[in-house]
């Protein structure tokens, strides 16, 4: 019998008491239509059961519902979606299953109707300990709110919780950030998640981002590597740019994403990489509910073969993202692409304290991740200058 390959489940869901204002993600914003939410249940069921066929080989190791913000979505929605994924997939035993949370539609009910039937990790949106600046965000909820739900999840029986906040917000000092960290820091979560605020195009934030009075791009820099300090002398390790953790309580689901493994996404917008082909559902919950029930749409905008050549500029674009960083042997056994390019462009970063080489492999420092995005390119240029080992022999 072949060994069955691991394989994670993304689930989106895209509804929210409200959007944010610097949220691009797909996600519909007031109150809940229930024939809407009764037709995407429906479509999530049937997509289940169309892909599941073609899943047999494979044994799904971790579960994600992200949103929008699943906990408006109700315990109740969430259980009938695990239950029918559970029904069509191989789901393993000790399988991760996260939920995305939002403080103001935490409740005793949702958390122990979910820690029953299995969910096991809380993603809990937090961002800020500052009420003003979360109600400039267009967050729906307060710092105390935030407290509460995290509490309320410990006693409900949840041992590993993340925290996701944000620093470069408005009126934001790198005192006010330290400040923020210690404050999460008192409640002692598994995970913490610290992304830098980013403005996108097409959010209310960026029409009036030079009113905003957002942090300069030396501060936030500092408010960084800042962030690295204080968590690892607290006892968290970084294991990603943005994330942070206790040993063995690292995100499996989204090391899926960084480290090239296999996942499928169910719901607008949704991607995936399976089988050797990367995909992305219809972004319209609408469309993508008629593609499923009735398929007079096309459930995917896009659907391609990955060649080998961009897998290989994907493993340097993703491991690079993480603490473990690129190793010389396993690119060249994996890609059949020689190194050497890539190392005459590290070196020189090297000698900047861009890169720290560890253990064979060559690994990003916090320096380092400032400037990822422009490190990265400046090695897929590399690498597109160079010829396959096959073409040399």
């Amino acid at each position: 019998m072949n060994e069955l390959k691991p394989l994670g489940i993304y689930i989106h869901i895209p509804f929210c008491r409200s959007k944010c204002q610097y949220c691009d993600f797909y996600s519909i914003g007031g109150s809940r239509d229930r024939r809407l939410v009764d037709n995407y249940l429906q479509a999530l069921s049937e997509h289940f059961k169309e892909t599941g066929a073609l899943a047999t080989d494979y044994v799904v190791d971790t579960v994600y519902f992200g949103g929008g913000t699943p906990s408006f979505f109700g315990a109740d929605n969430l259980r009938r979606i695990f239950a029918e994924l559970q029904h069509r997939f191989r789901v393993d035993k000790d399988a991760e299953i996260t939920f995305e949370a939002n403080p103001d539609s935490v409740s005793d009910n949702l958390l122990r109707k979910l820690r029953a039937d299995g969910f096991n990790r809380m993603s809990l949106g937090v961002q800020s300990d500052h009420d003003d600046v979360l109600q400039k965000l267009g967050r729906p909820h307060t710092y105390e709110q935030a407290r509460t739900a995290f509490q309320q999840a410990r006693a409900c029986g949840f041992d590993n919780i993340s925290l996701d906040m944000m620093y470069g917000l408005p009126n934001q000092s790198a005192e006010q950030w330290e400040q923020t960290l210690t404050h999460v820091l008192n409640l002692r979560p598994e995970h913490i998640s610290c992304y830098g605020l980013k403005l996108e195009p097409g959010t209310p934030l960026w029409e009036y981002r030079d009113a905003a009075n957002l942090p300069s791009d030396e501060v936030q820099a500092d408010m960084y590597l800042n962030t690295v300090e204080i968590l690892e002398a607290s006892g968290y390790r970084q294991y990603e740019i943005s994330n942070f953790s206790k040993p063995g309580f690292e995100s499996r689901h989204n090391l899926k994403y960084w480290l090239g493994d296999e996942y499928i996404g169910f719901g607008p917008a949704a991607s995936s990489d399976f089988a050797g082909k990367r995909f992305t559902n219809n972004r319209d919950i609408q469309n993508y509910i008629r593609g499923v029930l009735k398929q007079d749409v096309t459930i995917l905008l896009e659907c391609e073969s990955i060649p080998a050549r961009e897998r290989a500029g994907e493993y340097v674009m993703l491991r690079l993202r993480t603490t473990q960083g690129i190793s010389p042997e396993e690119y060249e056994k994996q890609y059949l692409m020689p190194f050497a390019p890539l190392l005459a462009a590290i070196e020189p970063l090297a000698a900047r304290e861009y890169f720290v080489q560890k253990d064979g492999r060559w690994i990003l420092t916090p320096k380092g991740f400032l400037v990822s995005n422009q490190i990265i390119v400046r090695l897929q240029e590399a690498q597109e200058a160079s010829e396959p080992l096959a073409k040399k022999r």
